[in-house]
């Protein structure tokens, strides 16, 4: 055996293989800067048609993705992989892969799905498929949703699709749901004026429609007023919590005595727990 033949042989693979990877190196970072430059000016072409973000967005994705095929796709004919054998083999384990997952393929048909039909868009508060917050982006088989609580959720975009929506944004104001329990000796003509005076000066309430102020229900303790001011999303927990406060404060300064069990109640309930 010819040691030095040997020799040369080996290096003059590894010289050759280096070149090879160095060049997809190469080709990979150049690749990579031509689809950022791509994604950029395709971004700024859809921005002039003053496309809604949503759609914007969900185009980007998808154009993103058969990018960076293309790149993969690139790479594999450098090393000299035959591309369209290696296409064939790729889409026949797309249709096995998605045969197996077709949960996958409804995701991305209902993702399109809602960017047509439109039941919301990014930047919206929604409620759907058990999640609630706000939409942050729309991808091509789930949809990025904010919690309040500032957790990022990445629900299935067939699971949203085929459950019901919520929209809290659609329309300019919601209403915010809150009760103030009174006692018996509480008149509650007098507790609903002042009330509804006290809650009409919180900021961010809107007049119109006016808030409701009214009485719901009797229990034991007394009557229980409604109470229900009208305010934007945005300021929905800021019109919640002052509302809290204000007929705590309403209910101190009238003097009303703190709702307490009536006795013959008491004696009833202590009865029926016998």
């Amino acid at each position: 055996m010819d040691w030095k033949l040997l020799q040369q042989s080996i290096l003059a693979t590894a010289f050759s293989l280096g070149t090879k990877v160095l060049g997809a190196i190469a080709l990979y970072i150049v690749g990579r800067w031509l689809i950022g430059m791509a994604m950029r000016l395709v971004s700024r072409l859809l921005r002039g048609y003053k496309l809604d973000e949503t759609v914007m967005a969900y185009l980007t994705s998808i154009i993103s993705v058969l990018l960076n095929i293309v790149l993969v796709l690139a790479l594999l004919g450098f090393f000299g992989v035959e591309t369209t054998s290696f296409a064939a083999l790729l889409a026949g384990a797309g249709l096995a892969i998605g045969t197996a997952w077709g949960g996958l393929l409804s995701h991305f048909a209902a993702g399109i799905f809602m960017v047509i039909l439109r039941p919301f868009k990014v930047g919206d508060f929604i409620s759907a498929g058990g999640v609630t917050g706000t939409v942050h982006e729309i991808g091509l088989f789930s949809t990025t949703i904010i919690a309040p609580d500032n957790v990022v959720n990445f629900v299935g975009n067939g699971k949203i699709f085929s459950d019901n929506i919520q929209n809290y944004t659609t329309n300019p104001y919601r209403r915010v749901e809150l009760t103030a329990q009174l006692a018996h000796s509480v008149d509650p003509k007098d507790a609903i004026a002042r009330l509804r005076a006290a809650v009409k000066a919180i900021p961010n309430v809107v007049s119109q429609p006016a808030p409701d102020i009214e009485i719901g229900t009797f229990n034991e303790r007394g009557a229980v007023l409604v109470v229900r001011p009208y305010t934007s999303n945005d300021t929905y927990w800021q019109v919640y919590f002052d509302t809290n406060r204000v007929i705590r404060e309403v209910c101190a300064e009238a003097g009303y005595p703190v709702p307490e069990l009536h006795y013959k109640f008491a004696q009833a309930a202590a009865a029926a727990g016998q």
